[in-house]
């Protein structure tokens, strides 16, 4: 698998793991990516939830197990942590206090230790002992409404909420949090909720709402389909083609490699065409597969790339060159990348 940065930004970065699920291990994932010695703590007998031989979410990291039920248990993690910079646990709220392992006792151990809590709905509020998942806490921000066709949202995977308001703004918080004790001596606890960081990735589109320039309805506006030059197109193979030619420029790329006259086609900005304009762009490209669209758009600025499966992408020359994926497993590389100058 691909491993951590031996000498990443994070090299001597000390950070003890309660094992979890989704946001929890892909947090430690992306400090252990970046060089962080991550120490993954797992219950005796633990069994995956999910059978996956290897969990690429648990890469590049030793695993201990502790039943921190027992007193023995309790007492060799408060050991770690005597030295650890980090903790990162993904249970409900009052879990770890129950087993005396909450902040409070945790940093009275190590004054310096940042402690990172993820969950759903926070550590405080009416649900925060609630269960719940990625779909229901992207639905309470108003994101899942924004997404998906104009009858029904449609869950985009669990990157939006689990991954993207969760384990990112985990990671974020603990790093600024360790720059703090690292400045001042003190740790502090890191709060970090699902539905906190998802309502952050918002913030644009709640701006443009305020604004007048975002309706609140699916398929309405620039960026969720509704407009014809930011979508994505069936082409004569049943395979897509993805658009997002929002400049003028990049529209007149776009427009170039299709063929059409833009003189012939009602104006890119006018709400009230759209349904005409995205006709007409339909038309044109289902004319044509897939690969001889991408082939057609290779090296221009017209912002149209292929709809690639899980199964292609490792496989296409630019992510081939980059080196995104491992060729052996398919497994996404660490990111971002650091070179020293």
């Amino acid at each position: 698998m691909g491993g951590p940065a031996k000498n990443g930004p994070l090299t001597g970065v000390n950070v003890v793991e309660i094992s979890g699920l989704g946001p929890t291990p892909f947090a430690a994932m992306l400090l252990a990516d970046m060089g962080a010695d991550v120490v993954r703590i797992e219950r005796p007998n633990a069994r995956a939830l999910l059978p996956q031989n290897p969990d690429f979410l648990n890469r590049g990291r030793a695993v201990v197990s502790l039943d921190l039920k027992s007193d023995a248990g309790r007492a060799a993690l408060l050991e770690r942590l005597e030295t650890a910079d980090l903790m990162i646990e993904g249970l409900r709220p009052g879990v770890m206090e129950r087993l005396g392992l909450g902040p409070d006792i945790a940093l009275t151990t190590n004054p310096k230790l940042v402690y990172g809590r993820m969950t759903g709905w926070g550590q405080t509020g009416p649900l925060a002992q609630t269960a719940g998942h990625d779909i229901n806490y992207i639905a309470l921000t108003g994101a899942l409404h924004a997404i998906g066709t104009a009858q029904t949202p449609v869950p985009p995977l669990n990157l939006l909420g689990d991954f993207g308001g969760g384990a990112l703004y985990l990671v974020n918080g603990l790093l600024a949090a360790l720059l703090s004790a690292e400045r001042t001596g003190t740790g502090q606890v890191v709060d970090c909720a699902i539905v906190d960081g998802t309502a952050s990735l918002m913030t644009m589109i709640y701006s443009m709402a305020n604004s007048g320039l975002w309706q609140d309805r699916r398929t309405g506006n620039i960026l969720d389909g509704g407009a014809p030059y930011y979508g994505v197109y069936p082409c004569a193979d049943g395979k897509f083609l993805a658009v997002g030619a929002i400049e003028p420029q990049f529209y007149a790329a776009f427009l170039a490699g299709l063929g059409l006259d833009p003189a012939t086609l009602p104006d890119q900005h006018d709400q009230t065409r759209w349904p005409a304009l995205h006709a007409a762009l339909a038309q044109r490209i289902a004319q044509k597969s897939r690969d001889a669209w991408a082939a057609v758009f290779a090296g221009t600025d017209a912002c149209a790339a292929p709809v690639l499966s899980m199964s292609e992408a490792p496989h296409h020359p630019y992510n081939t060159a980059r080196n995104v994926f491992d060729p052996a497993t398919g497994e996404p590389r660490p990111a971002p990348r650091f070179r020293k100058p």
